[in-house]
């Protein structure tokens, strides 16, 4: 399953490059890109497992960057 989101509070693309890195190691993620251009992330993931996999995306996020935060679209 694919999702997108607005990504709030990215301050560079290498910020935006090694979220993405992390968010990639996310147990059950297929794959994740952001885009610090237009502050967009989409991500694939099993969709069986989309409220675990959300949550351990939002901790990395977290972790990572702080002050980032995503919004469904």
């Amino acid at each position: 399953m694919k999702s997108k989101f607005k990504v709030k509070g990215l301050d560079c693309a290498n910020c935006a490059a090694d979220l993405e890195r992390a968010i990639q190691k996310v147990d059950g993620i297929e794959s994740a890109n952001i885009n610090f251009m237009t502050e967009k992330m989409e991500i694939e993931y099993d969709e069986t497992r989309k409220d675990e996999i959300m949550q351990n995306v939002k901790k990395t996020i977290k972790k990572e960057e702080p002050d980032v935060t995503i919004e469904e679209v």
